[in-house]
């Protein structure tokens, strides 16, 4: 839980992105995004986190969302992509987590999932949960949000 414990610490510091539905929905999908990393890549389909990344390539995005993992560029993910991928189940449980609607979370998940899962997966390789610079994650994907 130290994972959990740090972006909670992170998003409810008192500081100005807590209430930042950006920053709410990257608190609730690092940890699912972690858990499909670690439980061998975005085909996983263990527990919750498999299914996020699955989710993407059941819905033919698997190229999309290796592009995210590999060294190469991040393809973009459009926010009708992440709703029919996610289809309500995950939508819903993200944008509940974040307080706002499914139709504003794909908008958001989709401008935030690209970069988030390529930081979570430094030269193509999940990032030890430990090894997380968690403020420099938040601030990298809500402070401009650049793409390589």
């Amino acid at each position: 839980m130290g994972l959990l414990d740090s972006l909670g610490g992170i998003l409810g510091g008192g500081q100005q992105q807590s209430n930042d539905p950006k920053a709410m929905l990257i608190a609730a999908a690092v940890p699912l995004l972690l858990k499909a990393l670690q439980g061998g890549g975005a085909g996983a389909g263990q527990g919750a986190g498999g299914g996020l990344l699955s989710a993407f390539e059941g819905a033919g995005l698997g190229s999309v969302v290796q592009s995210w993992i590999g060294n190469g560029q991040n393809q973009a993910i459009s926010p009708d992509q992440v709703q029919q991928a996610l289809g309500g189940g995950h939508l819903q449980e993200l944008a509940t987590a974040a307080g706002i609607s499914p139709t504003e979370a794909a908008g958001h998940l989709s401008e935030i999932l690209p970069g988030l899962v390529d930081k979570l997966t430094p030269n193509g390789q999940p990032a030890a949960a430990g090894g997380l610079d968690l403020g420099g994650l938040l601030g990298g994907l809500l402070g401009g949000n650049k793409q390589a």
